[in-house]
């Protein structure tokens, strides 16, 4: 089978129209209260590896209904005005996340360049994200 459109591409017209903040500019946003880094990968993937410290979880396939104040999953942590920082594993789904919400209006967003795995591989801060307790 052959796509109009494949994965690379999708990423690659990403690419070209967000703005991408290397690792040693988006250390340095660690410590400003204006940007929040926003960790969309699946929680298994935070459990395991752990995530960037006080990034916000939101996953996914529920981060434009998070984004749209309209939306009744809307959080207001996203309406804040604040710089936002999308990033996943390899930056291929921030990527895309990311032209989304630049389409949807969001101001301020970017995403990190390399993911959370230049991110570790950087040996920059990581913090463990603890799983829910499961009751029973």
């Amino acid at each position: 089978m052959k796509l109009k459109l494949g994965y690379q591409e999708l990423i690659a017209n990403a690419m070209a129209q967000i703005e991408t903040v290397p690792l040693e500019q988006a250390q340095k946003l660690l410590d400003d209260e204006n940007a929040v880094f926003v960790d969309i990968r699946d929680v298994r993937e935070l459990e395991r590896d752990g995530m960037i410290p006080n990034a916000i979880h939101a996953p996914r396939g529920m981060l434009e209904f998070w984004v749209d104040p309209d939306s009744p999953y809307y959080k207001p942590v996203f309406g804040e005005g604040k710089r936002l920082v999308l990033y996943c594993a390899s930056a291929w789904r921030s990527a895309l996340a990311t032209e989304t919400l630049q389409r949807m209006g969001v101001p301020g967003i970017c995403h990190l360049e390399g993911g959370f795995s230049a991110w570790k591989k950087a040996e920059l801060p990581v913090a463990e994200k603890h799983s829910k307790p499961h009751p029973g």
